[in-house]
């Protein structure tokens, strides 16, 4: 009986060291795509809809450069992504080879089959507690991701692409999190009606918060200045 236990216990084992292995295989293929780029400079249209702040529809310019730089400019104000180090940049999220890979299954984004993957950072002092990646596994391309953070919540990222696919770049990525546990950048303020309740505003703040990037132009690997990043 003992040797038939342990037997189980080495192929239970062994199929779970197999999906870690799998996973992690796909992860780096990824990884492999997005490290084409060493640096980009993308121009773009921002549009946000938080219910506290009013926020046209705007012009924007977005900065990437290896390993972990990135800067969006927004004409004619201030950026309304959240802060915490998040960003719109999938090298941010699967830069750190610092983690467990897990197979959570598949699932259909987009009309796209996809392989679900949980990231566990190994670090117990990580900002990011756990990513959830959805992945085509065809193209090696990350059609959804899904971060939960110590401090800033959690944030959904779901990306369409085109014709910057082989390098991984999307032509539209939309950007959801919890206004609850959004952290305004500074010279924002609640745009709520005078005769609000408090109860009312808490009520606006449990809603989801969304940002939208719609990218028209990528230049890709032509060198950007580092006081670009200043």
């Amino acid at each position: 009986m003992k040797k038939i236990l342990i037997f189980f216990f080495i192929f239970f084992a062994s199929l779970f060291t197999a999906y870690c292995q799998d996973v992690t295989a796909l992860i780096n293929k990824v990884k492999e795509k997005l490290d084409k780029v060493n640096d980009y400079t993308a121009t773009g249209v921002l549009k946000t809809d938080v219910v506290f702040i009013k926020a046209p529809v705007s012009k924007v310019v977005i900065y990437y450069k290896k390993p972990n730089r990135f800067r969006l400019v927004k004409n004619g104000g201030i950026s309304v992504l959240p802060k915490g180090g998040i960003s719109v940049n999938m090298t941010n999220v699967i830069g750190n080879s610092n983690f467990t890979a897990l197979d959570a299954g598949d699932a259909v984004i987009n009309n796209i089959k996809t392989k679900v993957v949980k990231l566990l950072p190994n670090d117990d002092n990580s900002e990011v507690v756990l990513s959830t990646l959805y992945i085509d596994e065809q193209d090696f391309l990350i059609q959804k991701a899904i971060t939960t953070t110590r401090e800033n919540g959690t944030y959904e990222l779901t990306m369409s692409y085109g014709k910057y696919a082989d390098y991984g770049l999307p032509d539209k990525v939309q950007f959801s999190f919890n206004a609850k546990d959004y952290k305004l950048p500074k010279g924002i303020t609640m745009d709520f009606n005078e005769n609000s309740k408090p109860s009312d505003t808490d009520k606006l703040k449990n809603k989801k918060g969304k940002v939208e990037i719609s990218y028209s132009s990528y230049t890709i690997n032509k060198g950007v200045d580092d006081a670009v990043f200043k």
